[in-house]
């Protein structure tokens, strides 16, 4: 009998939870492994890796950039409970909040991909440029490429993905005017709200 999403996910975040592959086992309080329903879960939404508030509760993006991202996904209509299934390119958080390195990435990778393989949704969104840089060679600044769509490749198959900005970003960014990185991160949400939905 073929497994669920569900039943293939748990095995891997049985995996995860026992994972000392780099150094990030050893100071993690939590694995930080998926948010979402993975059942009806129609995007992917790659983040950088777990902060603070992330590696204390085990959940992505529920620090203060997660709430921002949480209010600009409310407003393009997008459900993060039905729609989103939320991962990080590392399952653990670097020390201090800083980037993950490349190893570290890498030893996460097949966690990742394999997360995509299982939930193979209609679209992977980027949620900033080290998100994208698990995927993509291009040395273009995030902001002249959020909102594009890009084929990518994962485990043989064919995917769209979109770069957003990460709402860390937009945390520093306050106006509302048209043509600004919070204007623009809401026109993408609801691009990608009318693409899942197609």
């Amino acid at each position: 009998m073929e497994k669920t999403k569900q039943t293939r996910l748990d095995e891997l975040k049985k995996e995860c939870l026992n994972c000392q592959k780099c150094e990030l086992g050893k100071t993690r309080t939590n694995v930080v492994f998926s948010d979402g329903n993975p059942e009806t879960a129609k995007a992917v939404l790659i983040g950088e890796a777990p902060g603070e508030n992330e590696d204390l509760t085990g959940t992505p993006f529920v620090g203060r950039a997660g709430k921002l991202l949480n209010e600009f996904l409310e407003k393009a209509g997008i459900s993060r409970e039905k729609d989103l299934y939320i991962i990080n390119t590392v399952k653990c958080r670097p020390p201090k909040n800083r980037v993950p390195e490349k190893e570290e990435k890498k030893q996460c990778e097949n966690y990742l991909m394999e997360q995509i393989d299982t939930i193979s949704p209609k679209i992977i969104i980027f949620c900033g440029a080290t998100a994208l840089k698990s995927f993509s060679d291009s040395k273009t600044p995030i902001s002249k490429i959020r909102g594009q769509i890009m084929d990518i490749e994962v485990k043989g198959k064919k995917y769209k993905g979109i770069p957003i900005f990460h709402p860390s970003f937009l945390l520093r960014k306050h106006s509302l005017e048209p043509g600004e990185p919070r204007d623009l991160m809401l026109k993408d949400l609801k691009n990608i709200k009318s693409l899942i939905n197609e």
